[in-house]
């Protein structure tokens, strides 16, 4: 059944060059066309961005710079509704300006007769309580609300919504998949705790590394450096540097790889940096490819799950806290308490007992998975009934 396209903007976190957010938005656009493809519609993304051009190239949509007034309310009154999000929009940690940007274009599209959706949104933290009456206005005249934990409906629930008009829903990242020319097809190693191979050395256990700046001090990143130095002693280590966020991360990663200095190398490892994964198709396979992950950036945690690549997360906000729970996990420590001791036995552990890490996990992380699109598929829903 061939359909009208129908256009519906996406306004989010994009084209900032931000692993993480562009992986959700990769998501959604993946989980948006699979589901009008099945039930015979076809929806037309309209993505808004900083770098226009550079995202259209990349995901092979049409784009409108977020921050020009007359391309933004020209692309909303041709959709045929809005998308908000996915990702930590409405947050005023960052910001005081991103509540206010975020609600602005829900409010514009609102006042178009649009209808909006809340696409897997991490809700908080919202300091400011004069926000609060703001997001409750503007999000009980959204036709459809989702967020990716339930600490977030929670806040809203305090903020006056109904409990029951917001579905809790996986971040649509952990529903990524590596195309198959993409899968990895590459020799891990033997590691301790696994069978040895007769006349085979023990080789470097591959560990992907995302970190970003945020003690003034530097010391969650001293401290994990020193973590580090401490495993490789006991299990030489290729420690893989992702950077998520560019290029504010390759600095924060490149900070760390000094602090190492040639101790990984002098106990029989290596060290190397990924800093060209600009695609979040790239930084998958990136993570695919690892045997344990620790993780600052919540999306390295995410690919890392989803992949089922063993992980360890470091805590300094509290989505970290709330996705580990959802993976039955805790974080490795929080960055103002980090403690280098608890970084190499947590990694320790993590490679010695990665196949137990999975199979126990293995439920939660399919569930997650297949759960993930569900907000493209009520939107879908939505638009089919209008048809």
């Amino acid at each position: 059944m061939v359909t009208t396209p129908q256009k519906i903007v996406i306004s989010g976190f994009y084209g900032f060059r931000n692993s993480g957010d562009e992986a959700v938005l990769q998501s959604i656009l993946n989980a948006l066309r699979k589901q009008s493809q099945a039930a015979g519609i076809t929806l037309a993304p309209v993505v808004l961005s900083i770098d226009p051009e550079w995202t259209a190239a990349t995901y092979g949509v049409e784009s409108v710079h977020r921050m020009k007034l007359g391309e933004v309310r020209r692309a909303i009154s041709e959709s045929a509704g809005l998308i908000s999000g996915g990702g930590s929009l409405l947050q005023d940690v960052t910001s005081s300006k991103t509540i206010p940007y975020y609600l602005g274009i829900i409010k514009l599209a609102q006042w178009m007769g649009k209808p909006v959706f809340i696409y897997s949104q991490g809700i908080g933290p919202v300091n400011r309580k004069l926000f609060h009456p703001l997001i409750k206005s503007i999000f009980r005249k959204c036709a459809y609300i989702s967020v990716r934990d339930e600490q977030s409906r929670l806040l809203l629930q305090s903020m006056g919504l109904s409990i029951d008009e917001v579905e809790v829903v996986p971040d649509p990242v952990m529903g990524l998949e590596l195309p198959e020319d993409m899968q990895p097809g590459v020799e891990k190693g033997t590691l301790i705790g696994d069978t040895p191979v007769p006349g085979l050395q023990v080789v470097p256990a591959t560990v992907g590394v995302s970190v970003r700046f945020w003690e003034q001090s530097r010391k969650e990143l001293d401290a994990l450096a020193e973590g580090l130095v401490k495993a490789s002693a006991v299990q030489p280590l290729h420690v893989h540097f992702l950077p998520f966020h560019h290029s504010a991360d390759n600095e924060a990663s490149r900070y760390v790889m000094q602090k190492l200095g040639r101790s990984i190398e002098d106990n029989g490892g290596s060290v190397t940096i990924r800093e060209d994964a600009l695609h979040p198709l790239q930084m998958l396979r990136e993570v695919s490819q690892c045997q344990a992950l620790i993780g600052m950036r919540l999306h390295s945690l995410i690919y890392a799950a989803g992949q089922r690549v063993p992980l360890m997360g470091v805590s300094y906000d509290p989505k970290i806290d709330h996705f580990l729970e959802r993976v039955d996990c805790q974080p490795v420590g929080k960055t103002d308490t980090l403690e280098a001791d608890k970084v190499a036995a947590g990694l320790l552990e993590l490679l010695r007992s990665g196949e137990r890490w999975k199979q126990e996990r293995e439920p939660l992380i399919a569930a997650l998975t297949q759960e993930a699109e569900a907000p493209a598929r009520r939107i879908v829903q939505y638009f089919g009934r209008k048809g």
